[in-house]
């Protein structure tokens, strides 16, 4: 009897699950039953509820450092409040410390060799595995420690933490780790819970310990240690482009205690933009506005945050529309589901983005609805719109990330003028949005803009970008660009081997022209 081959393996066909993103008179498309809505009477609504109050009646909780499949208690505890309710904590947590960041390097290394020679096809089905319990087991649960933790909504946590995170098999470990590399995550400390949970996945689902060590801890200390090692291989980054750039000048002067040249990804900041052209259908431009610039509170990289708009547009109904619909928006805690806006992260953000609209007003600009808070509770900002004649105030050109869009009104006539002034205005090179029905304005637009974003949108927000469908990053001050949601992320973290082999031998080393 002939010995028996190992069989051969095909990935299966990824696709995303299926969102519905707005409420229709009539369906465009056949309902899917796997569509998740989170609508009353729903049963992933009750579901959801019911893992928000299981959570809540648990609060807080401990999370430790996770070094080689071991959890770690430093003792040195921080906390991660929720910012909706910022007297109260969802976890404490142990703060990586020296000894503990260097057990997870030298774990780590341990752990390489084995990992790295693990085939393709069985990392891919441990990935998987983490999909599938994302998308199943831990749902519910993930959810609710990312609309506690992060005041995320229950549509923003269902798109965010559980939709995107299955299709992507997890946060921004798993892309290196996928390809064979070992990881040292240091996640941020406002979603430390959310992230632990995400940890407890991929151990479930089979990463080997080691591979992925969970270090929470102070940015600076955990980022040093890790960039000072000779091992050192990889950046992969998500953050403000202040930090970004620092970590990159830091690496950059280590270069000479490293192996080998270190590799850099990273996705930071925004100041993305809609531009509305004369021919746009003004009620698609205003809701596409209010989800583009609102949604989580305009803490997204790719929210809106400069809208600029056709005069006679403006004018024609959609100054007054878009102002009524804002009007409508809820402000208030994740948990009711009625609030379509929730706090935003922390105090820092909250001074940092009422501190921009007072500028803004200083300087001249008119503030059309919102520009308030309220932290005696929670974190919360009214969403907000301000008018302002000058293309280069300070909210038009800085990042504010939170619920401020600023308008700048241009002529009809001006509209090549006004690409211009998009193009010149930011250091950001992330999202942006045009808004025409005329097909020329959208490519005009699309091709004097060539350099303004690193997503472009036709009539539809600047937000929102799926995996697999619209590989998402931007360049400039937005970062590497290196399209998260695509195989050029792969990419980044391989080093490409060729292997020539000969299977005819030299009999003579004299090539024809050196005979004479």
């Amino acid at each position: 009897m002939a010995t028996p081959q190992l069989a051969s393996f095909k990935i299966p066909a990824i696709e995303n699950e299926p969102m519905v993103p707005t409420l229709a008179p009539y369906p465009l498309i056949p309902a899917d039953p796997m569509q998740r809505t989170y609508a009353p009477a729903s049963a992933d609504r009750k579901a959801l509820q019911a893992a928000l109050t299981e959570m809540e009646q648990q609060l807080p909780f401990e999370v430790p450092c996770i070094v080689n499949g071991k959890e770690v208690k430093t003792g040195k505890i921080a906390k991660q409040p929720m910012p909706h309710d910022h007297a109260r904590h969802i976890c404490t947590y142990h703060e990586a410390d020296e000894a503990t960041v260097a057990a997870a390097i030298e774990g780590s290394l341990a752990a390489k060799a084995e990992w790295e020679s693990m085939p393709w096809n069985d990392r891919a089905a441990i990935f998987l595995k983490a999909a599938d319990l994302v998308s199943g087991k831990y749902r519910y649960k993930l959810l609710a420690a990312t609309m506690l933790g992060q005041g995320k909504n229950a549509w923003q946590a269902e798109i965010d933490a559980a939709a995107e995170a299955s299709s992507t098999a997890g946060h921004t470990g798993s892309p290196p780790a996928l390809v064979g590399n070992v990881v040292v995550w240091k996640p941020s400390p406002a979603a430390t819970y959310s992230n632990y949970i995400v940890h407890q996945i991929f151990t479930e689902a089979g990463v080997p310990p080691g591979v992925i060590q969970f270090t929470p801890g102070p940015p600076a200390e955990v980022v040093a240690q890790t960039i000072n090692n000779p091992n050192f291989s990889a950046l992969h980054f998500t953050g403000s482009t202040f930090i970004f750039k620092k970590l990159w000048k830091d690496i950059a002067a280590n270069l000479d205690i490293y192996k080998g040249y270190p590799r850099i990804v990273g996705e930071t900041g925004g100041k993305n933009f809609h531009l509305i052209h004369k021919s746009a259908e003004i009620r698609n431009a205003v809701i596409q506005t209010v989800r583009g610039a609102f949604e989580y509170q305009g803490q997204k990289c790719s929210a809106l945050s400069r809208l600029y708009v056709s005069t006679s547009v403006w004018n024609a109904g959609f100054k007054d529309q878009l102002l009524s619909e804002i009007a409508k928006i809820k402000v208030g805690s994740p948990t009711d589901f009625s609030n379509f806006m929730g706090p935003v992260i922390g105090r820092p953000a909250y001074g940092k983005i009422l501190g921009y609209i007072q500028k803004a007003k200083d300087a001249g600009g008119e503030v059309l609805i919102g520009g308030t808070g309220d932290d005696s509770k929670g974190y919360f900002i009214q969403p907000t719109v301000i008018l302002s004649k000058d293309p280069k105030s300070v909210t038009l050109v800085e990042e504010i990330f939170g619920p401020v869009v600023t308008v700048f009104l241009y002529e009809d006539e001006d509209y090549e003028k006004t690409l211009d002034i998009i193009d010149a205005t930011t250091d950001y090179a992330l999202t942006g949005a045009i808004f025409a029905a005329e097909r020329k304005a959208l490519l005009t637009a699309t091709n004097r803009l060539r350099n303004a974003a690193g997503n472009v949108y036709y009539n539809e927000k600047c937000t929102g970008a799926v995996v697999g469908q619209q590989p998402f990053g931007g360049a400039r001050a937005s970062g590497t660009n290196d399209k998260a949601g695509s195989i050029s992320i792969f990419y980044r973290f391989v080093s490409a081997r060729s292997i020539k082999e000969n299977f005819v031998g030299l009999e003579e080393f004299h090539y024809p022209s050196n005979l004479v």
